[in-house]
């Protein structure tokens, strides 16, 4: 199933993409895509859903997070070997596992707003795990048992903040508002067949900059989950994003490239959907 969240913003209702590739309205069976809607009884339920019978949602409706009241927001850093050469760092012999701030997820078409006073905002395409089940000392065999499915999330981050206000506290740019978008769709496990053979792609305003595979991941998606439940119990609607491959702007040659007012962005994850953002300058928020 690909489900999705559509509607205003904190106002979004649930639905489902029709084999037609239609939006249809979900919440007369659930109530939201969240932790209840992602346990693997109530998947099953909705598996069985004709979505033909399911009301046709008209027009073309904003597009929200595919998963809602996210519990943690989990990411992993430099997962790709290429990522890292281009960065200057180390290949980790562990993963290295940070948070993103709940704060910042954002539908995956919502404007990308640049923080104050930001010079070093980047990039950063990455396959996102949605769990389903709750995961505590799991040993990675049995590790995608616990995984709902996967989405496309775009690890927005801000280098300066990340890498000189305060040296390893990654989360200082990593987690300002409107970093975190997420969707369109969380596609179930049982439709992706092999999280770690998925085709990746970024472009910033038309041009390619990223070009990458799942395939190249250094720790895949079952170590991933096994490794963070030894040093954290993972509870459905938790996301994990599972690192970028290389191309960000921070590794551009000879001169790093970063994100500007008025730039584009469009991503994509093979089976996963694409997003497309612009970037905006930053501007005080009322509320």
């Amino acid at each position: 199933m690909k489900l999705v969240r559509y509607g205003p913003a904190g106002r979004e209702k649930p639905g489902l993409i029709d084999a037609d590739g239609r939006l249809r309205d979900l919440s007369r069976k659930v109530k939201d895509i969240d932790a209840a809607a992602l346990a693997p009884a109530s998947l099953a339920k909705l598996r069985k859903v004709d979505a033909r019978r399911l009301p046709l949602v008209r027009g073309r409706p904003r597009i929200g997070p595919c998963v809602a009241r996210v519990g943690k927001f989990l990411a992993i850093g430099l997962n790709y070997a290429d990522h890292a050469k281009e960065t200057g760092s180390p290949i980790p012999e562990n993963p290295i596992v940070f948070f993103k701030s709940t704060t910042c997820i954002q539908g995956p078409n919502d404007p990308i707003m640049l923080p104050k006073d930001s010079t070093q905002t980047d990039w950063e395409v990455e396959l996102g795990v949605v769990i389903g089940s709750r995961a505590r000392y799991v040993d990675e065999k049995h590790a995608l048992k616990h995984v709902a499915g996967y989405c496309l999330v775009n690890d927005v981050s801000e280098r300066e903040y990340q890498l000189k206000k305060g040296g390893n506290q990654w989360g200082k740019g990593k987690g300002c508002d409107t970093f975190g978008p997420i969707g369109p769709w969380l596609v179930t496990a049982d439709e992706v067949r092999d999280p770690q053979n998925l085709d990746m792609r970024l472009d910033v305003n038309g041009e390619r900059r990223q070009t990458g595979s799942t395939r190249t991941m250094i720790f895949g998606v079952a170590t991933l989950v096994a490794d963070v439940s030894r040093y954290m119990t993972l509870e459905p609607g938790d996301v994990i994003t599972t690192g970028t491959p290389p191309g960000v702007g921070m590794g551009m040659k000879p001169v790093p490239q970063f994100l500007k007012a008025g730039d584009s962005i469009e991503l994509s994850i093979e089976g996963l959907g694409a997003q497309r953002q612009k970037v905006v300058a930053w501007r005080a928020r009322r509320g």
